[in-house]
């Protein structure tokens, strides 16, 4: 088992001595590493993250407002050289918390709690089935895979329709994707990722879930055919 992820430190000397202890870990693999939240935020768009080693004290936005603006959080050890910030990053549900200077014994016995976790996670999607958490309305709601229709772009938002109802939950259409199981779901268009299991029936120009019709882009259809005869 292997984690993705990414350190978050404004102190190029910092990140460096993490970066460091994350090489030399059988079970990490460092994806990024940034100087602030805004860049961190911006990343996480575009990598899919298992664990961060996030420094709390940055300009601009610190590490727990970070954290405040994004939607599907992934594992988080806190990294900093004070201890008070202990108590409110654990209301976080922070994996651990650990204070500068960092040694390797403490270093990897955080590792094996980020890796305990993600295991028991693993478990858990087998037997209960497959979901993710997203935040609707200031709300924490979970979203079976399988139950997933179609993901529409809204702006700022994306509406997330399913079998019973339909949500709107601030993401990109990037950042939304990239928290969907690879092989299942396919952007058919810019506006539009589909279930593959849902599609009853296409053409040229739209797909068919039910009885709603959403466009495929023309440059998609190979990709779609190629996609269903995987899946």
């Amino acid at each position: 088992m292997t984690l993705n992820c990414v350190v978050v430190d404004d102190s190029a000397i910092q990140r460096l001595s993490i970066v460091k202890l994350i090489e030399n870990h059988a079970s990490l693999n460092l994806i990024a590493e940034y100087s602030s939240a805004l860049e961190t935020k911006n990343g996480l768009n575009t990598h899919k993250v298992d664990l961060i080693f996030l420094d709390i004290e940055m300009p601009v936005l610190n590490g727990f407002e970070l954290l405040d603006v994004l939607n599907n959080k992934p594992q988080i050890i806190f990294v900093t050289g004070k201890t008070e910030y202990a108590f409110k990053a654990f209301n976080y549900d922070a994996t651990d918390y650990l204070q500068k200077p960092i040694t390797k014994e403490r270093f990897n016995t955080a590792v094996d709690k980020a890796l305990e976790q993600h295991k028991l996670k693993l478990d858990f999607n087998e037997t209960e089935g497959e979901h993710i958490f997203v935040k609707s309305n200031l709300k924490k709601r979970k979203v079976y895979i399988n139950d997933i229709k179609w993901i529409e772009a809204l702006g700022d938002y994306v509406k997330l329709v399913t079998e019973d109802t339909s949500l709107v939950v601030l993401s990109t259409m990037k950042a939304f994707e990239a928290e969907l199981p690879e092989g299942k779901f396919l952007r058919i268009h810019k506006s539009y990722i589909v279930n593959l299991d849902k599609i009853d029936r296409f053409n040229s120009k739209n797909v068919e879930v039910g009885s709603f019709e959403i466009p495929l882009s023309r440059n998609k259809k190979t990709q779609l055919i190629e996609a269903l005869n995987n899946n």
